[in-house]
């Protein structure tokens, strides 16, 4: 059983790692930012925070799996993702919002299940490709235009 105290640390974690995402997001004024990608770590967290306590209550000789129904939020916010992507002509937009509501919602479900270290090195990789390999690219396609 998860004490009320490690409920409300994760639900919290999980609103501070999701929403230094989308404030990355927000800044860049993408389709999903700032509380998009607090709803979907929190929503995730919570899930997982369920999955687990139904798994406790009712796993006594039942095959509780909390792991099934971490599966179906990965599927599931796929199409919370698809609605961000947007093909005009020869481009599509959307897919790195799309990419990181996915792994936001990853984020989530770790802060639920306890396992906080793998939360924060994934918020901190997360961060660096959206900022610094947001730059590289930049570079890289300032250098295809001359």
């Amino acid at each position: 059983m998860i004490e009320n105290t490690d409920v409300i640390y994760r639900l919290i974690l999980a609103v501070i790692l999701s929403g230094l995402i989308g404030l990355e997001r927000e800044t860049h004024g993408r389709e999903a930012g700032l509380r998009t990608h607090i709803l979907v770590g929190i929503g995730a967290s919570l899930i997982m925070l369920t999955s687990i306590y139904i798994a406790s209550q009712y796993g006594v000789g039942n095959p509780a799996d909390p792991g099934r129904v971490a599966a179906g939020v990965v599927t599931g916010i796929g199409f919370i993702g698809a609605g961000t992507i947007i093909r005009s002509h020869a481009s599509i937009k959307g897919l790195t919002t799309a990419a990181s509501l996915w792994a936001t919602a990853g984020i989530g479900l770790a802060i639920g299940s306890g396992f906080y270290l793998g939360a924060l090195i994934t918020t901190i990789l997360i961060l660096f490709s959206l900022i610094f390999l947001g730059k590289v690219e930049r570079f890289i396609h300032c250098k295809e235009v001359r």
